[in-house]
């Protein structure tokens, strides 16, 4: 393979998901396109058997999967691991998916680029995805399915998303911005939430209403599992993404700012709930405006929290993701 033809750079970021690794693996290999891509996959020293099933996909499809093995966890050390992997990449454009999610149709690939070579003025590609259980059962109920219809995205629809909207496995972009991102992103606490505004200020966002991935939720191992199973965490992680909304807000000279305060605010209404369970705070006039748009289905949630602790709990244990903030927030 000729590194001038390689078209698309999958990578692949695993750590400890020897449960689902497969999964992944089998989504790109069987990848049907007529141009040539590439997988990069960087194991962050996972301390299961993650990296000897990658060195067996890499034994039958050498030409294709490109490993890196790391020896030591790179995360752990603030080292950024999408960096290490992109900078490995060829191809023209870069496809994303993590090691726990999965592609589940064979032309995904083929669509998104046939997409953006004949729209020059797209940056990001994007598409719906299912959500499963660590087992691979499909919750029906919370499919990423941000629109029901193909549609442009635009800069303040995404901050106000809250990095929410679209499944980080159905990412398709130009390569050439990844090599440009400023500070903002790699001062956050999260990659995709950031990634996508800035592909929204580079360009065009554009959603195909077609399901071509799965995206897993609450996986063993998954970077969500460790940061929303402890709410200190989570709102420290709030805390940080706030941070990161300030910095795009002096990035772009406060062009979004509107958007930006809706969506701090949006997070702080959250800590409050998540902090205090406090009602009645909630609906002050400072969240008033927030707490009138938000759905039924959340006042709901948020009532039963405040006058039937019990019976919260075990929903949350039923429903894993009863306090995600979907989509109809928005």
């Amino acid at each position: 393979m000729k590194e001038k033809d390689v078209m698309v750079s999958i990578i692949c970021l695993t750590y400890n998901h020897e449960r689902y690794i497969r999964n992944a693996l089998d989504g790109f290999v069987m990848q049907i396109t007529n141009f040539k891509y590439e997988i990069i996959i960087h194991d962050d020293a996972s301390t299961d058997n993650t990296a000897s099933i990658i060195r067996e996909y890499e034994k039958k499809y050498p030409d294709l999967i490109h490993a890196i093995y790391q020896t030591e966890n790179q995360y752990s050390k603030g080292v950024s691991v999408e960096n290490i992997a992109f900078n490995r990449a060829r191809g023209k454009y870069i496809a994303y998916c993590e090691g726990d999610d999965f592609w589940i149709d064979a032309y995904k690939l083929q669509k998104q680029f046939d997409f953006m070579e004949t729209h020059q003025e797209y940056s990001l590609c994007v598409h719906a995805a299912y959500r499963v259980s660590s087992d691979g059962e499909k919750l029906n109920d919370y499919q990423l399915r941000p629109n029901s219809g193909n549609k442009d995205y635009t800069v303040e629809e995404i901050i106000k998303g809250g990095g929410g909207i679209f499944a980080t496995c159905s990412y398709f972009s130009r390569a050439i911005y990844d090599k440009n991102i400023p500070d903002f992103y790699y001062n956050a606490p999260v990659g995709d939430y950031p990634f996508e505004i800035y592909m929204a200020l580079k360009g065009k966002v554009y959603y195909m209403d077609e399901f071509m991935s799965s995206y897993r939720v609450n996986a063993v191992g998954s970077w969500s599992e460790r940061v929303y199973s402890d709410i200190n965490k989570r709102i420290e992680h709030f805390m940080k993404i706030a941070d990161m909304l300030d910095q795009i807000n002096v990035y772009t000279s406060y062009k979004y700012n509107d958007a930006i305060c809706w969506r701090k605010k949006c997070d702080r209404f959250y800590n409050i709930f998540l902090l205090k369970n406090d009602l009645k705070e909630l609906k002050k006039d400072e969240y008033k405006e927030f707490y009138s748009e938000i759905s039924l289905r959340k006042k709901f949630v948020i009532h039963i929290a405040f006058y039937f602790p019990g019976l919260f709990k075990i929903l949350k244990k039923t429903k894993q993701c009863l306090l995600k903030r979907d989509s109809d927030d928005r």
